[in-house]
């Protein structure tokens, strides 16, 4: 991971960063985040570029080097530009349906799955006669998106016998032949 914390992150127009003591905020366009930056990890800011140095070459050091790293660039990149995430609901008589930051979703279980989504996610669905619903995630907290996008995953994993389930838009599952398969 120290190849990673070596690199500089550029902050581009638009973009603040302050640094008190050891939280980090990050300001955008999109919205604010803020994290807290261990004691062995140095950062500086000169002009628009940020760099980060470590006190030492313990093996924990270059590990949070390149984690804090990656994890000040993600919020840069969040603020300024913002993430998503789209889920495809891929089975027979499975429904998704979004109102506010409710999001209900019918898995073949015997009640429908309500969940109440943070305030920082957006949330949209889109159904289309002959094609799988769709569910689309967008925030500017990273890792946010991905908890929740997650979360949502798990109601319903994808199965590799029919490949139905929640999964991600282009994510190939590895199917398996069923037991007739094998009966030769």
């Amino acid at each position: 991971m120290s190849r990673i914390g070596k690199s500089p992150v550029n902050i581009p127009s638009g973009v603040e960063v302050k640094i008190e003591g050891n939280l980090v905020t990050v300001k955008g366009s999109k919205g604010t985040l803020s994290q807290t930056i261990d004691d062995c990890i140095k950062i500086t800011i000169d002009g628009s570029i940020i760099t980060f140095t470590r006190e030492s070459d313990a093996p924990n050091h270059r590990a949070k080097h390149g984690l804090y790293r990656a994890l000040i660039n993600n919020m840069i990149t969040g603020v300024s530009q913002g993430f998503k995430q789209d889920l495809e609901v891929i089975g027979v008589g499975y429904r998704a349906n979004a109102t506010g930051q409710l999001l209900e979703l019918a898995l073949g279980y015997s009640h429908p799955i309500a969940i109440e989504l943070p305030k920082e996610i957006k949330i949209t669905t889109v159904t289309e006669k002959g094609k799988a619903p769709v569910v689309s995630l967008e925030s500017h907290d990273k890792q946010l998106i991905g908890q929740v996008a997650a979360k949502i995953k798990s109601f319903r994993k994808p199965e590799p016998y029919k490949g139905k389930g929640i999964r991600f838009v282009g994510e190939d599952i590895r199917r398996k032949a069923g037991k007739s398969a094998s009966k030769k």
